[in-house]
C-alpha cells in the first residue's frame, strides 16, 4: 500500500456552493462538477500527480473504452510524452473498500490499454502496480511512480 496523504491537497481544489449542492472544479476538462465522494477522491489524485510533475495535457479523465463490445469509462489515464498510455487509475469513494471486484474492473479496462502501471484508491488506501506482460504478471510497487518523460 501507498501512503500518498490526499487530503493535504484538499487545498488545491475549487469548490464553490450553491443553494443546493456542492461543486467541485476539474481543472483538466475544465468544468464544474457536482461534488460526489468518488469525484472528490478523483480531483485530490489529479492534484497529487500535477505536484508530482505531471502535465494536465497527459492526463485524460473518464474517457470511453470498447471492452469485449462493451462500452467502459475509465477514471484517469495518464499518458507519457510519446502519448503512450503510462499509468491508469481507478477512483472509488472512501467508504468503497478496494476489494478483488475493483481490481478486477481496473484489470478490465488495461485488457484495452495495456499500460506499464495500474494504481487503485479510495482515497485512504492506494496500491499501484507494476505491470509485466511478458511474464504474465505484475508486482506491487511502494510509490506512484515519477512522470515518464
Amino acid at each position: 500500500m501507498i501512503e500518498l496523504d490526499l487530503l493535504s491537497f484538499q487545498d488545491k481544489l475549487q469548490i464553490r456552493h450553491t443553494e443546493s449542492q456542492q461543486w467541485l472544479f476539474d481543472p483538466i476538462r475544465r468544468k464544474w462538477l457536482v461534488l460526489q465522494p468518488e469525484e472528490l477522491v478523483r480531483q485530490l489524485l489529479v492534484q497529487y500527480l500535477l505536484a508530482r510533475g505531471y502535465s494536465k495535457n497527459q492526463i485524460a479523465i473518464e474517457k470511453e473504452l470498447i471492452i469485449n463490445g462493451l462500452q467502459r469509462r475509465f477514471d484517469l489515464l495518464i499518458y507519457n510524452t510519446n502519448t503512450q498510455p503510462w499509468l491508469l487509475a481507478e477512483c472509488k469513494a472512501p467508504q468503497v473498500s478496494l476489494s478483488d471486484a475493483a481490481f478486477r474492473q481496473i484489470a478490465q479496462y488495461n485488457l484495452a490499454l495495456y499500460v506499464p502501471y495500474v494504481l487503485i484508491t479510495n482515497g485512504l488506501h492506494t496500491y499501484c502496480c507494476q505491470m509485466d506482460y511478458a511474464a504474465q504478471s505484475y508486482a506491487f510497487v511502494q510509490e506512484v511512480p515519477p512522470p515518464n518523460r
